[in-house]
């Protein structure tokens, strides 16, 4: 294939036009103009000529003086193009205007100046155009003479004169090869000397030299990022309110050490307010971008890192250069891939039917026992793979742990982007493959009746994230060290709650994402300096944003640095809901012989104490273990002083063991936290791999949760415990009317019991029984007698001390018997029963059952013919 040389004739071109036919003869002038531009491409693309179209190379070689490497791979058309053109206008120091119009057609462009309204001096009638082209930095002009190795002020600069027209305005006109750009031409103006005199410079009102974009367009501020115009050019904006410079790198080739091109932003042409922006032809053969931002983002005594190349905030497709030794990410300078949502139908599920499976998308599928082929193991469609294991469980929701590109050392609770996923989760090394495999990902569990919610951190980011180092004083929390050594994100600063709400609104919109879990949410209160904000305005803009309110928004308040939860009162506007710690807290406390009954009591009815005031049960995302701390078989499998955070009880033994009663009251005691979890008013929240006994060892670190094995749900336990978990499920559908209720249960519609149907002894950390009475709406059932039958009154008890309990029923409704449903005392299979077993001791007429020690048992009221 043939090159186009680089070489390139810059003509001066110089409009003269009469006094009455001055925008006629300017018009034909340019017609003129364009039409030998046209013949002469025509001539000299001759060769390069295939099917109408004409492939262009700027040889390599010829950039190495400068640094630079340009390699086009782009289909050009040789049909006439639309002129483009943009408009710049300047001021110069001592009054008067320039105005610039840069003109292109085909693959030539034009730059055409005007001086106006200069007031001139006796004699200086004369004036010249002294000017430059550069890219990488005005200080360094690209040199004219492409034989000179040095460039020089004769290669690399020429004085051109203007010539005045009949409205006494000068006007110049340069012309140059499409080949060249993108480039700046800098200019400034020079009244000539006059025999000994010295010539006297002009520049603009900002005392420096006049510069204009060539194969570029200033560009806009808005949106930030990448965008794609209807006219084929790429918008670039980026913001930093303390960067004295940006550079714009663009790469021909992810591999290289170094940009290809790197154009220096003008703050005077590419800066609107903070944020610097620039446009340039989609059809330019570059692949990856980055940006350089210099000067005044690093406080005193911070190393300078302003040859680092930083990856776009909101660049929507990133990738991986490996450049020698050195890792960067970069953005890609394509589209979004596009993905056919077309028949998508998002299951809108009320918040109290929700019951949640938290999952780790490598964890999930990446044990070999997954039986996935190896790009599918690891990865989004390993979750559609194994859609009937979560169908199994009954769950509608899956819970994924943060998906943002994150430090692989530290986890994925430590993210440096917040527009894209985590390549590692697609089934390959193209990014634009990851992000449609996470679209039908979600395409296929809304199908399939499962909404898909996204653990996110915003609160603080990775060392790696470019945030650093493009505006660290507006985007990080500054003045205080422990929150700096965090990389604490200053939320509620105006930019950075842009960037939030625009990430949560683009992975929404583009991702068809039902809802967001925000880890760490008490720093989402936190102002400029760390202080505590009783309305916290991008809580706030959240809640009432028109898309983003109808979305699930639940407040975690665990800290991914302290492997804690904070104890806040989370400003909710009656729409966010919340992960309650406290559940977990007492229903461990409780199980482990600790505690008071009035605070099971309070988390069984849906925790009124957080969430009566204006919001329901259903905004209580309850769970017993997360994805820290110790999973289900190691809560009550180890207890060692190390441990006391964790309110864990080993059962008699600490550790694995062969001890058959330790190994009965363990199995006990799981029944009895994923039961008392479903039975208890608001969202269950199951951890991935409780289902199964998977264990960390009795290490509470999150990095040392294992793969889930999925061998281990082919074992006893891991049988039995599944179909306890389905049954549980099915069992809060059946009994929504109770379980699922958007509103708390009147006063009358439950009766509490301690020991031998005496009131509870809400206060004495002695007593370790609870029953209650859940009764049905009668209102309800007078209109249907079928109903009535179907939904009887419902009897619960719960036993964490070591001796049996003796409990009598309640009398059951008229024409009802007491079925046992649950029993976690019984044997399996026997210890949950779907149809009920009848209880056969009776005593005086009313029905008793003797409970053994650390369990739970439900009850059912049925009429006698059901």
């Amino acid at each position: 294939m043939a090159t186009l040389p680089l070489s390139f004739t810059i003509q001066s071109h110089c409009v003269y036009c009469g006094a009455t036919e001055s925008s006629k003869s300017v018009v034909a002038t340019h017609f003129n103009y364009r039409k030998r531009v046209a013949q002469n491409l025509q001539q000299s693309y001759k060769r390069n000529f295939v099917h109408g179209e004409v492939k262009k190379y700027a040889t390599k070689d010829s950039f190495q003086h400068r640094n630079l490497k340009v390699l086009a791979t782009s289909r050009i058309s040789v049909g006439q193009k639309e002129e483009k053109s943009s408009a710049y206008l300047f001021r110069t120091e001592i009054g008067g205007h320039v105005k610039v119009l840069v003109r292109q057609k085909n693959l030539k462009y034009s730059v055409y100046v005007e001086v106006s309204s200069l007031k001139l001096k006796s004699g200086e009638d004369k004036l010249v155009m002294s000017w430059g082209i550069f890219r990488s930095d005005s200080s360094q002009f690209i040199p004219l003479d492409l034989q000179s190795s040095t460039p020089d002020d004769r290669s690399s600069t020429v004085e051109t004169p203007f010539v005045q027209n009949s409205l006494g305005k000068l006007v110049i006109e340069l012309n140059f090869e499409g080949s060249l750009t993108p480039f700046y031409l800098s200019f400034l103006l020079k009244f000539p000397s006059d025999g000994d005199s010295k010539s006297s410079d002009l520049r603009s009102h900002r005392k420096t030299s006049f510069c204009v974009p060539v194969g570029l367009a200033s560009g806009y501020p808005a949106p930030l990022g990448l965008s794609f115009s209807a006219d084929g050019s790429i918008n670039f904006a980026l913001f930093s309110q303390s960067a004295d410079g940006v550079v714009l790198c663009l790469y021909d080739d992810t591999k290289a050490e170094k940009p290809t091109l790197e154009i220096d932003l003008d703050p005077y042409v590419n800066r609107s307010g903070d944020i610097w922006h620039v446009s340039m032809d989609s059809a330019l053969p570059f692949v990856s971008y980055g940006y350089r931002c210099k000067g005044g983002i690093h406080g005193k005594g911070v190393k300078d890192h302003s040859e680092h190349v930083l990856l776009d905030p909101y660049a929507k497709v990133i990738a991986n250069a490996h450049s020698g030794s050195v890792l960067k990410t970069l953005g890609k300078l394509i589209k979004e891939p596009t993905f056919d949502w077309s028949g998508d139908i998002r299951p809108c599920i009320p918040m109290e039917k929700l019951v949640v499976y938290r999952v780790n998308v490598a964890h999930f599928t990446k044990h070999k026992s997954s039986g996935l082929p190896n790009d599918v193991a690891g990865s989004f469609s390993g979750i559609t793979e194994k859609l009937q294991h979560c169908k199994d469980l009954g769950v509608n929701a899956i819970l994924l742990e943060p998906v943002f590109p994150f430090d692989e050392k530290k986890g994925p609770y430590f993210p440096f982007h917040f527009f894209s996923p985590m390549k590692l989760y697609g089934p390959s090394d193209d990014p634009s493959a990851t992000v449609n495999s996470m679209k039908e990902m979600v395409k296929i569990l809304h199908a399939n009746g499962i909404e898909v919610l996204l653990e996110i951190v915003f609160t603080h980011t990775a060392e790696s994230c470019s945030l650093r180092e493009i505006d660290k004083s507006s985007y990080y929390i500054t003045g205080d060290e422990d929150l700096g050594a965090k990389n604490a994100l200053n939320c509620n600063y105006p930019i950075v709650q842009q960037m939030i709400l625009d990430s949560l609104r683009y992975w929404a919109i583009e991702f068809h994402v039902d809802g967001f879990c925000f880890i760490n949410a008490s720093s989402l209160l936190k102002g400029f300096h760390g202080e505590f904000l009783s309305r916290p305005p991008l809580v706030e803009a959240i809640a009432f944003d028109p898309l983003l309110s109808k979305t699930k928004l639940i407040a975690d308040s665990w800290d991914p640095h302290d492997m804690a939860s904070d104890e806040i009162l989370f400003p909710h506007w009656k729409r966010w809901a919340e992960v309650n710690t406290n559940f977990c807290s007492d229903v461990r406390n409780f199980l482990r012989g600790e505690g008071l009954l009035s605070n099971l009591a309070t988390r069984l009815c849906g925790s009124g104490d957080m969430f009566l005031n204006g919001r329901g049960p259903g905004f209580s995302f309850n769970y017993i273990t997360r994805n820290s701390g110790l999973p289900l078989v190691d809560l009550v499998s180890f207890s060692s002083s190390n441990l006391a955070s964790e309110l864990s009880w080993n059962c008699g033994e600490e550790g694995p063991t062969n001890n058959t009663a330790v190994l009965e009251r363990r199995l006990k005691q799981i029944r009895n936290y994923l039961f008392i979890l479903f039975v208890s008013f608001g969202v269950p929240v199951l951890n991935m791999g409780d289902e199964c006994g998977q264990s960390s060892g009795g290490s509470p670190a999150y990095g040392d949760r294992k793969p889930y094995d999925w061998n281990a749900l082919r074992t006893g336990f891991g049988i039995q415990t599944t179909q306890f978990i389905s049954f549980l499920s099915s069992l809060r559908v059946r009994r929504s009317d109770l379980f699922q209720k958007r509103s708390f249960l009147k006063e009358e519609n439950i009766d509490w019991y301690g020991s031998d149907q005496s009131l509870p002894t809400w206060n004495d950390r002695s007593s370790r029984f609870l029953a209650m009475t859940l009764k049905v709406e009668r209102e309800e059932n007078e209109s249907s007698s079928e109903f009535s039958s179907l939904n009887g009154d419902l009897f619960v008890a719960f036993n964490s001390a070591d001796q049996s309990e003796r409990v009598i029923l309640p009398p059951p409704p008229p024409e009802m018997v007491w079925l046992r449903l649950v029993d976690t005392a019984v044997p399996f299979p026997g210890f949950f029963s779907r149809d009920g077993e009848p209880v056969l001791e009776q005593m005086a007429g009313l029905v008793t059952y003797e409970m053994k020690s650390h369990s739970c048992v439900l009850f059912e009221a049925k009429k006698l013919s059901d």
